[in-house]
């Protein structure tokens, strides 16, 4: 009954696999909008303002699919991303922020500038060195810790599942489409310290019947 239900989650597993290999291939991953590239419009309004108030004008005027943050010590401009804003938006949404917060906006304190898509090897760029570092620190733990049950065998198990989790991970988010952001490394984080976590109990397990063993022999 345990080796089919391994069999069964081993099964599992593959065809998640393959089908997020597939669906990066054909559409690649789902980037949030900070990430996705596209235009970004700055707005110096020069005077406090909502956010929630911005916002309702720029998916009047582009969409709901709109990003709004402040930005500078004072809060006193703002930075609308979207895919795509033209002068004409533009144009309007300054129109209503003037008509909204009794400002004379002209083209002086807004600007629109492409940005360029961001790729996930550069997001996780910042995040390589600790991993590594950190990865090196807890395998020598476990090398020493286990040497009983061979070395090379824990290495090998190790890094296959921490691995293993990670694709399954990014497979899980390229198949359900959930966007690459802000969430996304703590996502692989939570996934990576849970691998080990899963390695350990197994072979403190093994190691606690290598004991037992030994004790009765």
């Amino acid at each position: 009954m345990k080796k089919t239900k391994n069999i069964f989650i081993i099964l599992i597993g593959i065809i998640i696999i393959i089908a997020g290999i597939i669906m990066t291939v054909i559409k690649g991953f789902n980037f949030d909008i900070r990430y996705e590239g596209g235009k970004r419009l700055e707005i110096t309004i020069g005077k406090k303002f909502e956010n929630s108030e911005i916002e309702e004008i720029a998916k009047q005027e582009i969409g709901t699919d709109v990003l709004v943050q402040k930005i500078e010590i004072y809060e006193d401009a703002v930075t609308i991303s979207a895919k795509d804003i033209t002068e004409e938006q533009k144009n309007n949404i300054v129109t209503k922020i003037n008509e909204k917060y009794g400002t004379e906006l002209t083209e002086e304190n807004s600007q629109i500038i492409i940005v360029p898509h961001a790729r996930l090897r550069d997001l996780a760029k910042p995040y390589i060195l600790p991993f590594i570092i950190t990865t090196v620190i807890i395998l020598v733990y476990m090398m020493i810790r286990y040497y009983k049950l061979h070395i090379v065998k824990v290495l090998a198990k190790t890094l296959g599942i921490v691995l293993l989790w990670q694709v399954l991970l990014f497979s899980v988010i390229s198949i359900t489409r959930i966007p690459i952001g802000r969430l996304t490394i703590p996502m692989v984080l939570t996934i990576y310290i849970l691998s080990f976590v899963y390695c350990t109990s197994k072979f403190e397990k093994q190691l606690a019947e290598t004991k037992i063993s030994e004790e009765k022999k």
